[in-house]
């Protein structure tokens, strides 16, 4: 399609259309700036993934929706000692012969959150379960560092 018919004469649109068209064979070729078939993938993933995330006095909590997985589809990862990583994949079921679908609208596909860990997060006590559907993360703080007391230095008379 050739967007100067429209009066777009920005380079935007045509990286938008051939981002569009990319083919599988080329997932991991850059051509002209455009972002690879893999970061385009990531960044779906990550934006089909809703998160809401709580801050309590002593630890963070990540709650995620992930009905219908196993422990097994899902994985918690930490990366650069501070993102928090979560990913993994929903596959579709398998279809029994006589049966077809007249309809699917559940997501199937893979899915990834990154969130940058603050400070005084503490990586070694991370915890994940998954309950009723809801993947709930506890990344528990770092106790604050505590004060530093006034040092006297004794003054020599020479």
């Amino acid at each position: 399609m050739d967007f100067r018919v429209m009066g777009l004469e920005s380079p935007f649109f045509p990286t938008l259309h051939r981002m569009m068209d990319m083919s599988e064979e080329g997932a991991g070729e850059k051509t002209n700036n455009a972002p690879t078939q893999k970061y385009v993938r990531d960044a779906k993933a990550m934006a089909a993934t809703a998160a809401d995330v709580k801050e309590y006095p002593n630890s963070y909590v990540f709650l995620i929706d992930m009905p219908g997985l196993k422990s097994g589809d899902i994985k918690v990862q930490v990366e650069d000692d501070n993102v928090l990583l979560i990913s993994g994949e929903r596959k579709r079921e398998e279809e029994k012969e006589g049966v077809k679908f007249v309809r699917m609208e559940r997501r199937i596909g893979k899915f990834m959150r990154k969130f940058v860990l603050p400070e005084n997060a503490n990586i070694d006590a991370i915890s994940a379960v998954c309950q009723d559907g809801v993947l709930s993360v506890t990344v528990q703080k770092l106790p604050p560092p505590e004060p530093k007391k006034p040092r006297t230095i004794e003054v020599k008379i020479a």
